[in-house]
């Protein structure tokens, strides 16, 4: 496998602030291709080898925008088993419900635009049903719980210009904790 060379943002940069704009269809080469480097590289940045011989900080989810394309697309690549993945390709999602039990994980998140130690935790809603649309434009409906789920919404988040430690209170970093459940 070979790294692809991805230039992803650092949270200091405003860029990662903005909204990110509405895909219309058909998606270009130059998209698809991104798309095809994002699965690359978060599958390798979750295999030791090559973490390791390369230096990456393990990722499940990156968002267009932090490669600085205001676009809503982002890319879940999730280990089911090991060595084994699936792939999420979500484009121009929207989230239609909510559980009302809400989650947090427990090692904190993290996020490959924030290259520091975050301690807190980040209210996230257990189970959402989200509808969006896949490489060819179809709209789909998809239901994502627990730790899929964080990643919607952490990823969700990207393309509305928030990053997950601005849920964070400075104040009070573990505040309403025991009103969540730990994942």
């Amino acid at each position: 496998m070979k790294l692809p060379d991805l230039k992803i943002l650092d949270e200091k940069n405003k860029t990662l602030r903005k909204i990110s704009n509405e895909v219309t269809f058909p998606l270009s080469k130059e998209d698809k291709k991104t798309i095809e480097d994002i699965i690359t590289y978060l599958t390798m940045s979750q295999i030791e080898e090559y973490s390791e011989k390369y230096d990456l900080r393990p990722g499940m989810g990156l968002a267009f925008i932090q490669l600085g394309i205001p676009k809503n697309i982002f890319v879940i690549v999730e280990e089911v088993d090991k060595g084994e993945f699936e792939n999420y390709i979500i484009i121009n999602p929207k989230m239609l419900s909510h559980s009302e039990e809400l989650i947090y994980v427990g090692e904190g998140e993290g996020c490959l635009s924030v290259n520091r130690e975050v301690c807190g935790i980040v209210p996230r809603y257990a189970r959402m049903r989200v509808q969006y649309q896949d490489m060819e434009g179809n709209t789909k409906e998809i239901r994502v719980r627990e730790d899929i789920s964080v990643a919607f919404q952490h990823e969700m988040d990207h393309l509305n210009g928030i990053l997950f430690v601005d849920k964070i209170d400075p104040k009070n970093p573990f505040k309403d904790k025991e009103k969540m459940r730990e994942i």
